[in-house]
């Protein structure tokens, strides 16, 4: 299907997990960070860190277009009901601002993770007859059947930790019509050395993964390139880094390979601690 949230969101958008912050005190900062995100141009604010609607809400109200993402809500974090329920307030609000990003998240970190693939189609089937329409509702998928899932019973996919290859690939499993919008993290970095030490010691904890660790095999990826924080070669598939014609060069492979939007994450030594706002402003400028 072809979607309004394809045509909404544009070609660019930022992933991050500063922006779903809970502390109270953060509140005005984060509401001023994400209309600045939005007057600079980016179509999307994608939520990482098992968001939901309760964190997307305040962003969506401190703005006036931007769409705001979960990316993602884990169907073993929320039961469908509540999420059905979520997605209804913000939608009566805010008609059209909220995206429902879906995942089944990863058995090391999940107690009753079973059967993935089947409790995601389970969670979907109670999301139709709650009222959410698929058209507004969109699944990390990495592996083909959960491609074919985002095909068929949503607007898309939006993988995550992914390269060029992947979305070449999941492309051609989606066809032309839904949305396709991999993340692809970010080092504002020029120095090779300096850039892969950041990316690698962020990388590192999503190699403990196999949801990960099994996509980058079947990628042509080797037991060796996800060892040890991973490769180059594999940093170098999975971040844009160096100056600002390698950065633009590395997005545009994604679009290139059938991405119609790329969720941008600013990867910096102390990710997570403070807002990257000059590096938003910086990918802005270099993406024009």
């Amino acid at each position: 299907m072809t979607t309004a949230l394809k045509e909404t969101i544009g070609r660019y958008g930022v992933w991050s997990f500063e922006l779903r912050s809970e502390d109270p005190a953060r509140r005005g900062e984060l509401d001023e960070a994400a209309a600045e995100l939005e007057e600079l141009g980016y179509g999307a604010v994608w939520l990482g860190g098992n968001s939901t609607a309760d964190h997307a809400a305040p962003l969506i109200g401190a703005t006036r277009r931007v769409v705001v993402g979960t990316s993602i809500q884990s169907v073993w974090q929320q039961d469908a009901a509540t999420t059905a329920a979520g997605f209804a307030e913000l939608e009566t609000a805010h008609p059209g601002r909220f995206a429902l990003g879906l995942g089944v998240s990863h058995g090391p970190r999940v107690k009753e993770y079973r059967r993935p693939y089947t409790a995601m189609v389970e969670y979907l089937d109670e999301l139709d007859r709650a009222g959410v329409p698929a058209e507004r509702r969109v699944l990390a998928a990495l592996g083909p059947r959960m491609l074919e899932l985002s095909r068929d019973r949503a607007a898309g996919a939006i993988p995550y930790l992914t390269t060029p290859e992947h979305t070449e690939q999941a492309r051609r499993i989606l066809g032309a019509g839904p949305l396709l919008a991999p993340e692809l993290k970010v080092v504002l970095e020029s120095d090779p050395a300096r850039a892969r030490e950041t990316a690698r010691a962020y990388l590192a904890r999503y190699l403990e993964l196999p949801n990960y660790t099994n996509n980058f095999l079947r990628l042509g990826f080797t037991e060796a390139d996800v060892a040890g924080g991973g490769s180059d070669r594999l940093i170098d598939a999975v971040f844009a880094w160096g100056d600002e014609a390698r950065i633009r060069e590395r997005v545009t492979a994604f679009h290139e390979a059938g991405a119609d939007h790329v969720a941008l994450q600013v990867v910096t030594a102390d990710i997570g601690e403070v807002l990257p706002r000059e590096e938003w402003r910086r990918l802005a400028a270099l993406l024009g």
